[in-house]
């Protein structure tokens, strides 16, 4: 028997011959030199087409991000509030009859009020007028004798009779002044004794000169009354010491305005003081002329009926032109108190009207933040104010646009504010410069710009 370890051994070495007889290929061999080539030229192929379709990706790429537009970015914009104006508050009149009226703020339909009149109080009753009469005696007379303005007209001769006036007056209590016999005077310094001295003898000396008769001048007066829609009023006599001669406060507004009308009235009425033949300087008896614009027209006392005062004020609120109010005051204490009351109707339309603030230069109403995160703000570019007359609504509109690439200083829209007719707009601008973005945000962000515009 054969000893098994030699077999063992025979087996290992005939696993070893077979491992190292195991094939390798002939490197000399030219058929498989060839199939090598084919291998490698088929590999360098498929890389070489990895690398273009890989350059060409990486060559499109970067262009189409690095030059890419960038989007414009939206405002993040609030318009600032507006602190609406408040109502104009009228101060009450006990006791007293008042009304004005405005012209020349039609832009503020408001201020024509109702039928004209803006304001009243103390309700539109007939009421004694005393010497506002004097102001319708003077239109009566013109209607008859008309002057233009500048001219002295016709010369008045004054004899007994036209003397005995003054003593009627006199006794009356009236205002007078001299009017000697044989003296002669023009008709227009003779209607400015009616109403800037307020003589009554010169009113019914002159009416009576113009109409023939105090019983024609009343015929006349009574004809213009009803020519003028004036049918409130009542006039007996020329010079108001009849508190007869009455009138409602919605007449006198119309009185006023055909009084301011006529060129020569409102020239008289006007006038502080004035040379009068041997009479000499004449003042104005209206104590307010002057003040808070008061160009005219009329006051008037009777003991039983208080005083009054009709004016006219030219008054300048910010408007394009002045504006021209007309007013009455009638049953006053005396005349200083009808002076004030007149004053403070007109100061209450003066601060009617409001500049009201919107915006101040600079001011900062919102910004741009850009994707990348560059800031700049929108802001006013010049400050404004609008007027207003009373609570008249003040509206705002904004246009606002999306901003690129910008310069501080660039206009970026606009704000119009309107109050009635009046508009305000102030341009709204860029605080600040917006760059476009780096290169690394734009290669790390291309769905922002090449999806997202």
């Amino acid at each position: 028997m054969s000893d098994t370890r030699d077999d063992y051994g025979d087996l290992a070495d005939m696993f070893e011959r077979s491992q190292v007889e195991t094939y390798r290929p002939d490197t000399t061999d030219p058929e498989y030199l060839r199939k090598r080539g084919r291998r490698r030229r088929r590999r360098l192929i498929a890389a070489g087409i990895v690398f273009l379709v890989f350059a060409a990706a990486v060559g499109t790429y970067l262009p189409l991000t690095l030059l890419a537009p960038v989007a414009a970015t939206p405002a993040a914009f609030a318009e600032p509030p507006i602190e609406q104006p408040a109502a104009v508050a009228f101060p009450g009149q006990p006791a007293l009859a008042t009304a004005i009226s405005v012209t020349g703020a039609d832009e503020f339909p408001a201020t024509a009020g109702t039928d004209g009149i803006l304001n009243a109080t103390g309700g539109n009753e007939a009421r004694s007028i005393a010497s506002i009469s004097k102001v319708i005696s003077a239109l009566v007379i013109l209607e008859a004798k008309p002057l233009s303005p500048g001219e002295n007209g016709p010369t008045l001769n004054f004899g007994e009779a036209e003397n005995d006036t003054y003593d009627k007056y006199y006794v009356l209590g009236a205002t007078i002044a001299p009017m000697k016999i044989g003296s002669s005077m023009t008709q227009r310094e003779a209607l400015a004794m009616m109403l800037m001295v307020s003589a009554s003898n010169y009113a019914e000396v002159t009416s009576t000169w113009a109409l023939g008769s105090q019983a024609n001048f009343r015929g006349a007066t009574n004809r213009w009354l009803d020519k003028n829609g004036l049918t409130g009023t009542t006039i007996v006599e020329p010079t108001g010491i009849d508190p007869r001669n009455a009138s409602t406060p919605t007449d006198l507004i119309a009185i006023a305005r055909l009084a301011m009308a006529n060129p020569v009235v409102a020239e008289l009425v006007g006038t502080k003081s004035l040379q009068i033949g041997s009479l000499g300087w004449q003042q104005n008896r209206n104590s307010v002329l002057g003040i808070d614009g008061i160009n005219g027209i009329k006051t008037g006392t009777l003991e039983e009926a208080g005083s009054c005062l009709l004016f006219s004020s030219v008054i300048d609120v910010g408007l394009d032109a002045p504006i021209t109010i007309v007013g009455v005051v009638l049953g006053s204490a005396n005349s200083a108190v009808a002076g004030d009351v007149a004053r403070g109707l007109i100061g209450t339309v003066k601060s009617g009207f409001h500049h009201v603030p919107l915006l101040t230069s600079g001011q900062e109403l919102g910004d741009y933040v850009t994707p990348w995160d560059d800031t700049a703000r929108i802001v006013a570019g010049e400050g404004a104010t609008v007027l207003t007359w009373s609570d008249t609504p003040v509206t705002a509109t904004s246009t606002i646009e999306p901003v690129g690439i910008a310069e501080s200083g660039t206009e970026v829209g606009s704000i119009t504010y309107t109050a009635g007719a009046r508009t305000v707009t102030v341009p709204l601008e860029l605080s600040g410069e917006i760059n476009g973005p780096g290169g690394w945000w734009r290669v790390t962000h291309p769905r922002e710009l090449l999806f997202e515009q």
